[in-house]
């Protein structure tokens, strides 16, 4: 595909995504209206009690004596100027506040996306071409373990083994903020405390993406262009590395395209469980303290990153099938 047709495929792409990310935008909002209180109730209890009227004078400074459709209106106007609002329980726009707690949850991400799609495209890889094998055996029973075990337990039982009992990793938070390291010892020691969250998060998808490529790689082996390759002299590993291996990954990257969503709704749980100063932990915080546009915000990045990693997957499809083409 030549420069100028992708670039159009991008802006074709952007241009589409825009409705589905104001539509994800209206029913976060109108969703969480159905949750009871406010931000007005939740202060004034918090400071033990408060009269009426200090709630409703709350709630006109919070602009939440409005109708529903009114703040809605205001809200979409915001967002379409990249105002997010602000957060009174922070006492801070809410953008900055997002904007610092994102990094660590892209880092987190990020390494999450490698550790689980190369262990699960790997060991799906060996499982297939070791099929009806002890070795086949052992990484589908691991596979199946690791499936069915909730995260929080296993960020637990890592903490448990790792930190408790043979003291090698940290048990929770992104550095030693009182070390002051600096260059490398920073990164080191971010690395060093990134290991537990990332391969907790990592186990569930390592399996389900395992078993994909196993059950794709034995389906591929058994269609017709894998026979013409075997009579035409080609090696089984030529065969596999330069054919299945490509055709294989095809539902993998769709299914990694996906995670990305379910890695923002698990990120929630592992970075409660270790400290990890990200937006799930933030997004954990603001709920309980009802500040909706904090939440909404974090929604609203999400949803965006969703979108954008799915164009992303869509031109890695294009980079491993030439024969999808761009309408």
């Amino acid at each position: 595909m030549g420069a100028a047709r992708l670039l159009r495929y991008l802006l074709r792409r952007i241009l589409q995504a825009i409705p589905v990310v104001l539509g994800v935008v209206v029913l976060n909002f109108l969703l969480l209206q159905l949750a009871p209180g406010d931000a007005a109730t939740v202060l004034a209890g918090e400071a033990g009690g408060a009269p009426a009227e200090y709630i409703q004078q709350l709630r006109e400074r919070f602009g939440l004596d409005k109708p529903v459709p009114v703040q809605l209106a205001v809200y979409v106007k915001n967002i379409l100027v990249l105002d997010l609002g602000y957060s009174f329980r922070n006492a801070s726009p809410v953008l900055p506040l997002i904007l610092g707690r994102l990094w660590p949850t892209l880092l987190l991400m990020g390494t999450t996306l490698v550790l689980s799609v190369g262990g699960g495209v790997l060991l799906g890889l060996f499982a297939a071409v070791w099929v009806r094998s002890w070795k086949d055996h052992v990484i589908s029973l691991l596979a199946i373990i690791s499936y069915a075990m909730p995260l929080f337990w296993i960020g637990l039982m890592l903490i448990l083994l790792f930190s408790i009992k043979l003291d090698w990793l940290p048990t929770s938070g992104m550095e030693d903020a009182a070390a002051f390291y600096e260059g490398w010892e920073r990164a080191a020691d971010i690395a060093k405390h990134l290991i537990l969250p990332a391969v907790t998060l990592s186990l569930f998808y390592i399996a389900l993406y395992a078993r994909l490529m196993r059950a794709t790689m034995l389906d591929q082996r058994g269609l017709d262009y894998v026979t013409t390759a075997r009579a035409k002299g080609l090696a089984e590993r030529q065969i596999t590395i330069r054919h299945v291996v490509r055709n294989a990954l095809l539902p993998v990257v769709t299914v990694a395209g996906v995670q990305v969503g379910g890695l923002l709704g698990g990120s929630v749980v592992v970075e409660s469980v270790f400290a990890w100063p990200g937006l799930g932990q933030l997004a954990f915080q603001s709920l309980f303290a009802r500040d909706l546009n904090l939440l909404l915000g974090i929604f609203f990045i999400s949803s965006c990153l969703v979108v954008v990693v799915n164009i992303i997957v869509d031109i890695v499809y294009i980079l491993l099938d030439p024969r999808i083409r761009v309408g």
